[in-house]
């Protein structure tokens, strides 16, 4: 007989059968055992067992209409809570929506098949089956327009002093109404996790600051000040005995925003660097039809993005983010205690003239 194949040499599928008794925490390990469902548990597991390790900081990006259906809440805040995000990039309308939460605003269930035509006539918004007035857009429009008034916001900044400035308002207005912490922008506020857009006018608060523009408000966001930000974030994990990992739900621009972090470092500034020491990203695109969002770990590899010894630990998911954040959330609480707040949004200034020191040292520019 051949000699027995060292690829034999793996877990036996022996599912534990489901009952109601079973834990998050079980039925992931015990019955998630192949194909997508065993993507999904090896994300949870090193999530769980590695990222969440003191030493690593996690970046995460959020793309697609997750805070309207109530993500922020059930899930973004606890993991903000427990000191498993340590700073994000979102796209602006997540942010945008998850305002309605801070604000008291309702989003409703409601049906993906409905009568838009009928839904237009009478007032009501629908992202795909969640409803909402239209007068939840006017009022949070207001909010933000009369919010960007005041003093501290007539001036040129990065995103993540806009949302951290917002997220004091937020905050504010729900103390007002009593209804307690609903907001990725106060948690983020309060918890010192700065925020990033990486496309800030592509969303409704884009267009009230471009529109309130117009009439003479001095509000302007730099998008060089979030590269550095983001960059010297990474940096500083990486070359503080640290690392550097990343949670990416979904994809688009928020995806490429945390992940360009290492070509600025090694490709632009030319300093040392190998790349992300984690990858987990939660997707339901394909990587054939060149979708950013569908971007493999070992293309990342070829940018710098990812440290090639890393493999092991960057996982695809093709599942819909809905479904796998809830129980990494569940999972990672579960099975891991809270770790300190690292409050990078109060180092974020010192982090940027550090990494400004290093890129002088190489002599900044270079030529091939």
């Amino acid at each position: 007989m051949a000699k027995r194949s060292a690829l034999l040499d793996r877990p036996r599928i022996d599912p534990t059968p489901i009952t109601g008794a079973l834990s998050v925490q079980e039925l992931i390990d015990g019955t998630f055992l192949a194909y997508n469902g065993a993507r999904l548990r090896e994300a949870c597991q090193v999530f769980s067992r590695k990222m969440l390790d003191d030493d690593v900081t996690i970046g995460m990006s959020l793309t697609g209409a997750l805070t309207p259906a109530g993500l922020g809440v059930a899930a973004i805040i606890p993991l903000m809570e427990a000191g498993f995000i340590d700073w994000i990039c979102s796209t602006g309308a997540n942010l945008y929506h998850d305002a309605h939460y801070g604000l008291d605003l309702p989003m409703l269930q409601g049906t993906h098949d409905a009568d838009d035509v009928k839904l237009k006539d009478e007032g009501v918004v629908r992202i795909y089956d969640i409803f909402f007035d239209y007068d939840v857009l006017l009022k949070t429009d207001g909010f933000f327009k009369q919010m960007i008034t005041a003093p501290e916001f007539q001036k040129s900044m990065g995103t993540a002093e806009f949302h951290y400035l917002a997220g004091g308002y937020v905050k504010a207005r729900e103390q007002a109404l009593g209804i307690g912490r609903r907001s990725i922008l106060s948690t983020a506020h309060d918890l010192g996790v700065p925020i990033y857009t990486s496309s800030p006018g592509d969303s409704s608060i884009g267009l009230n600051v471009a529109a309130m523009s117009l009439l003479g408000n001095k509000l302007v966001f730099d998008p060089s000040i979030d590269v550095n930000e983001t960059t010297a974030l990474v940096y500083d994990a990486k070359h503080s005995d640290r690392r550097s990992g990343v949670l990416i739900l979904g994809g688009g621009s928020p995806k490429n925003f945390v992940l360009q972090t290492e070509p600025q470092i090694q490709e632009v500034m030319g300093l040392e660097e190998k790349g992300h020491d984690f990858y987990l990203q939660f997707t339901d695109a394909r990587p054939d039809t060149g979708g950013l969002s569908g971007a493999t770990p070992g293309e990342a590899v070829s940018w710098g993005k990812v440290d090639p010894e890393k493999l092991p630990d960057t996982i695809v998911c093709y599942v819909d983010t809905t479904v796998a954040l809830p129980l990494l959330t569940a999972y990672a609480l579960a099975t891991r205690g809270p770790r300190k707040q690292r409050r990078l949004y109060d180092q974020r200034e010192d982090l940027v003239k550090q990494l400004a020191r290093e890129f002088q040292r190489t002599g900044g520019l270079r030529t091939s």
